[in-house]
């Protein structure tokens, strides 16, 4: 195998394996930001070793096998340096012994809590939220600093402080690598739910790359998410997010074409819609409804996401319930995006001049600078509006700032269909 296909094969690995291996990892040596130090070792010896030797049958176990010789050789020189200290040297000691069974242990066992444990432990509230959500989403996505900075619309700068500084915190306050139980569970909940569903969305539709979607990270967000489901069963908000994430996932493989492409929604055929998933999505949906009190804004998303799944034809989509619920959402939650997606459900309701109002609006909004999906909504409400020219120039905007590379053809095709 060339070197560039390798590559290429452990940039694949890297992506499905790295979460598990800093989780597994995390357990052992209870610092989070030592554990990505010791996958990024193990990752460097693969990227070294692996054009030579071959990729080995079990990548993720070969992965987590040098990394936990990297962290038993760390412990060790540690405990030769300090040895004259008493004390220290037992604590160590101790460490090394437990280090090598929860290492071993880890290759083989499964992993899901100590996912679930990494996620807690990166969302802890001794972190600011910004900080949270940007650290787990490296930790458990595999995201780069660039990628996490185009889902919260900062500069990259801005991103890599924040990881730094998330794990100087945790590493300095000793923060315990476990799932709270209690009133601490409900009160780390919310910052766990909206970094579950940032990765989930990454998976949904990438922001770089060549792969409209990564299923591997919406599977991930999905089992966690339904591991916390059932960690918090009287929490609505947990439902409603479980059934988004079910709704929406169940139309992956609609989303895209057989080369590759993307596929919009109202073209999508619904007979690869997943059934079982939708199933599951409207009974989590009903759960969340069942507790009581008002609605959250997963589980608003998620009644909304139902509204697409229900009707048998595009056609039948009932898009003044859609807007209206868009109307609660932005009241509840708002933001620039909410109401960009609002923009989007009022155009359809009500024709796409009202849409477009909203969204000429949001084009003085600084958050949305360089977001593509700003220009991409606009262009979609020109062109209804038979508008073409102008339609074009937002079309060929929003391809010049996406990264994807199969959003960037679908946005030049619809700017190409502008000008026939």
């Amino acid at each position: 195998m060339k070197t560039t296909d390798t590559n290429r094969v452990i940039e694949a690995v890297w992506r499905i394996e790295s979460a598990r291996l800093i989780a597994g990892l995390a357990r052992m040596v209870r610092d989070v930001g030592l554990a990505e130090e010791l996958a990024q070792d193990a990752l460097v010896a693969a990227l070294e070793q692996w054009p030579e030797s071959g990729v080995p049958d079990n990548p993720g176990a070969w992965l987590m096998a040098v990394a936990k010789r990297r962290a038993i050789d760390q412990l060790r020189r540690k405990e030769r340096l300090e040895r004259k200290v008493e004390e220290l040297g037992r604590e160590l000691e101790t460490q090394e012994a437990t280090a090598v069974a929860d290492l071993d242990a880890a290759i083989e066992d499964d992993i899901g809590d100590d996912l679930l444990r990494l996620i807690f432990t990166a969302c802890h509230p001794i972190l600011s939220t910004d900080a949270r959500a940007a650290l787990t989403l490296r930790m458990l996505g595999g995201l780069t600093t660039e990628e996490i900075a185009r889902a919260f619309l900062v500069s990259e700068r801005t991103v890599a402080q924040r990881i730094v500084r998330a794990k100087r915190t945790l590493a300095e306050a000793r923060i315990p690598f476990e799932v709270p139980r209690g009133p601490e569970l409900g009160a780390r909940l919310p910052s766990v739910l909206e970094v579950i569903y940032l990765v989930f969305n990454e998976g949904y539709l990438a922001t770089a790359g060549d792969d409209w979607v990564r299923p591997a990270l919406c599977e991930d967000a999905l089992r966690l998410g339904r591991i916390l489901a059932e960690l918090a069963p009287k929490e609505p908000e947990v439902h409603g997010l479980v059934a988004l994430m079910e709704i929406q996932a169940s139309r992956l493989r609609a989303r895209v074409g057989a080369s590759g492409e993307p596929v919009m929604l109202l073209d999508q055929d619904r007979g690869r819609w997943d059934q079982l998933l939708i199933r599951r999505g409207l009974a989590a949906l009903e759960r969340a409804e069942e507790i009581g009190g008002a609605l959250g804004p997963y589980a608003i998303q998620a009644a909304i996401a139902a509204c697409h799944v229900r009707p048998h034809s595009a056609d039948e989509t009932d898009w003044v319930r859609i807007a209206a619920l868009y109307d609660a959402l932005s009241q509840l939650a708002p933001s620039p995006v909410v109401e960009l997606n609002r923009a989007v459900a009022l155009g359809m309701a009500f024709g796409p001049a009202v849409g477009l109002e909203l969204v000429d609006a949001l084009t003085t909004e600084p958050s949305l600078d360089g977001y593509h999906l700003l220009p991409s909504v606009r262009g979609d409400l020109l062109g209804k509006l038979g508008r073409h020219d102008e339609a074009r120039t937002e079309f060929k905007r929003a391809a010049s700032l996406t990264r994807n590379v199969r959003e960037r053809k679908l946005l030049l095709g619809r700017a190409a269909d502008c000008e026939r």
